[in-house]
């Protein structure tokens, strides 16, 4: 079965599955996913009932009326029931014109925005199952399916409940007015188990942070309501959670139960919903705010990843923002086994994108325009290729191949000189920006063209791995006339930035992206290094540019310096929200501060995964587990711990497609221990640490004997589990 908006199905009373906001959201005007369900032990040898409850979601409601994007809508529901007789016979149940509609239901309202009301009083005992007399029932309007939109099973897991939080603290305001915290932001809803009296609604209402005086700060949910109401039929003690919507929060008010009676934390508890993918990544540390880095990673992702990636989780917004994606996407592999999560919103990429080539700022687009931002829409490109890397899976690269292209060929369709002026937000919410704006000091034309440059490059890796050589070798050309039209454009010959503006990001893209001469490359890295130590050894970086800083200046011999900045603990940097109580992603890098408050109310998410992407480091380079794009699915991999900092161990593991792999450090006085698992079947490359730039001595403890072929630079790791000091 499946929706335009979200379902839930019973059979003979029975709730069918354990998912939640079916079938998920995916242009709707060309491809719908359906879900299957085995109900073999519901199903009666004589009468059997199938109800169905109906909401809004993401289709009718008013995330996507806020823009014409999509008209005016109804939610609708498609399903049939499949049966196999013992005598070999079937029989065929569908959703047709003679189901009956009931529109008095207790569910009155849902809305993803604005939350749900609940009337108990309206409840409709034994309304799926046999017996039950719906004489009164309206009949239903049934339209054909049509052949313009796409049935399709669903690639990827559907939402589900993963976890329960119990709450942590309560906090009486007034009168039957209590706040509950659960001592972590999450994504999902409550569950009720509160007193309650005939009469008297149940108002609940949530924040991620809390206003001075305890009350909840909800200035940042904008225009989304995000309140549920619970209308109770007796007086006693709920059992109550939400259907058809969810909300991002710590914090929950419950206003309405019995003046007289005592809060107990047992009233309410966080329900965490998100697409229901297993962990296949670890990372762990001896610095405890490194590991609270760590969580509130995984926690940002697991929020945001309720069946599409969205930016944010609670105001009036929820989208999927095609930047965000991008950045993220490498650090999102090595958490969570998201590989159909991302084929499944890759295909809707493929769907939105523009005749023209452009892909939307948002997939689905619910915004009006082709957009095409540089930096967003190019996770058309980076995000199949770097599915590719960390699974081996050609199909990804296959099946998006197409798109790849064409989002290029738009670059270079709107190019004057390998040059291009795009319109786009920049270098998002680059901190202390001179032009006083959200879109940094970074050129918008420089962003535009290292994208370019960076596109044609995977272009050209991606077609090598498909076996299209000359296209390879196309886009390997493209890559030089763009880092020679880039290099001149907007670098001196000394390697300086010839902009108005000299930003830690405009370095960090023509160095990653590898468009400046060999000449040019040396300078510009003492140039990005001088511009870090006027910052106070602080990043000056938005969306774009942090997630390149600390792999930038490791791969430039600088990871002294990645390490300072990521171990800062003032503004800017991960370890200041983290000092603020953070514990998810945020936004801005103060959108909260003890000494000054909140920040601006209209952008100021505390659950916003995009500067998680500094996790990639963490895994690659902190504990030293790495990919080869050269051997994509961990085939051959990297084993190049990099100790650092205050640290004195790290560690990291990944569930690859040949078993768990896994790199581990640990200081021992003056040497260093480094444990690492290579999975059958693969191989790796030990790379030993260097210590003021001389790499260490090291020797075999247990293991597969250590060979090199270069004297002692790199060293073969065959399948099992190695134990090595270095000293």
């Amino acid at each position: 079965m499946t929706a335009k908006g979200v379902f839930e199905a019973y059979l003979n009373g029975e709730r069918v599955g354990e998912d939640y906001m079916t079938p998920g959201w995916t242009p709707y005007d060309s491809r719908i996913e359906t879900l299957t369900y085995d109900v073999t032990d519901l199903l009666e040898p004589k009468q059997n009932v199938i109800g169905l409850v109906l909401g809004e979601g993401w289709y009718a409601g008013r995330m996507m009326r806020k823009t014409e994007v999509y008209p005016l809508a109804l939610p609708e529901v498609i399903a049939q029931l499949e049966v196999t007789y013992t005598d070999g016979s079937s029989e065929t149940v569908v959703t047709d014109r003679r189901w009956r509609a009931c529109t008095e239901g207790p569910i009155r309202f849902s809305g993803i925005y604005d939350g749900e009301v609940y009337d108990a009083k309206k409840e409709l005992p034994g309304w799926s199952e046999p017996g039950y007399d719906d004489a009164s029932w309206r009949g239903v309007t049934a339209t054909p399916v049509g052949t313009k939109v796409r049935l399709t099973p669903k690639r990827h897991h559907p939402v589900r409940a993963t976890e329960e939080l119990e709450s942590v603290h309560v906090n009486r305001l007034g009168p039957g007015r209590f706040v509950f915290d659960l001592g972590q932001n999450i994504v999902g809803w409550p569950r009720l188990r509160t007193p309650c009296e005939t009469g008297s609604p149940i108002t609940i209402r949530y924040a991620e942070m809390l206003n001075a005086d305890g009350s909840l700060y909800t200035e940042n949910y904008r225009g989304a309501k995000s309140t549920d109401r619970y209308v109770p039929a007796t007086d006693g003690v709920t059992d109550w959670s939400p259907s058809f919507t969810f909300h991002g929060f710590r914090y929950v008010e419950i206003s309405g139960v019995p003046e007289d009676a005592e809060p107990q934390l047992g009233w309410v508890s966080g329900v965490v919903l998100h697409s229901d993918f297993d962990k296949t990544g670890s990372f762990v540390s001896s610095h405890g705010k490194l590991n609270q880095l760590q969580s509130n990673i995984t926690w940002g992702q697991r929020g945001n990843y309720l069946d599409i990636p969205t930016d944010c989780p609670q105001r009036d917004e929820r989208l999927g923002w095609t930047g965000d994606a991008q950045v993220f996407c490498p650090t999102s592999l090595f958490n969570y086994d998201v590989h159909s999560f991302w084929a499944s919103w890759l295909e809707s990429v493929r769907q939105e994108q523009s005749p023209a080539g452009l892909v939307p700022n948002v997939v689905p687009n619910t915004l009006p325009g082709d957009g095409g931002s540089p930096g967003w829409g190019d996770v058309a490109v980076v995000g199949p290729w770097e599915v590719y890397v960390r699974t081996g899976d050609t199909r990804i690269l296959d099946e998006n191949y197409e798109l790849m292209a064409r989002w290029t060929k738009a670059y270079e369709n709107q190019a004057k000189e390998y040059i291009v002026q795009r319109p786009g937000y920049g270098d998002w919410l680059q901190p202390y920006p001179e032009t006083k704006n959200s879109r940094s000091d970074t050129p918008l034309d420089l962003i535009a063209t290292a994208y370019f440059g960076r596109c044609a490059q995977l272009m050209s890796r991606a077609a090598a791995a498909l076996g299209r050589h000359s296209e390879a070798d196309a886009y390997a050309e493209l890559h030089q006339n763009v880092k020679r039209a880039f290099s001149k454009e907007f670098f001196d010959a000394d390697g300086r930035l010839a902009t108005k503006h000299e930003t830690q990001t405009g370095y960090l893209l023509a160095l990653a992206f590898d468009l400046l001469d060999s000449s040019q490359r040396e300078p510009a890295v003492k140039s990005l290094v001088a511009l870090i130590d006027q910052a106070g050894g602080h990043l000056r970086t938005g969306f774009l540019g942090t997630p390149l800083l600390a792999p930038q200046l490791d791969s430039l011999g600088r990871s002294d310096l990645a390490y300072q900045i990521l171990f800062k603990e003032t503004y800017p940097s991960w370890f200041y929200s983290i000092n603020q109580g953070a514990t998810t992603m945020w936004e801005r890098w103060n959108s909260y501060s003890h000494d000054d408050g909140f920040g601006n109310a209209g952008m100021n998410s505390f659950n916003h995964y995009a500067y998680g992407a500094i996790g990639q480091w963490m895994y690659e380079r902190v504990a030293g587990l790495a990919p080869d794009p050269s051997c994509p699915g961990y085939k051959h991999f990297f084993i190049q711990p990099n100790p650092g900092g205050p640290l004195t161990s790290a560690a990291a593991s990944l569930d690859t497609p040949y078993g768990r792999a896994s790199c581990g450090w640990e200081e021992q006085g003056d040497r260093l221990l480094i444990v690492a698992v290579v999975p059958p079947n693969t191989t790796a490359t030990f790379l030993p640490p260097s210590v003021d730039g001389k790499l260490s001595k090291v020797r075999l403890v247990s293991g597969a004997e250590l060979s090199s072929s270069d004297g002692g630079a790199t060293f073969l790791l065959t399948p099992g589990r190695h134990e090595i000091v270095a000293d």
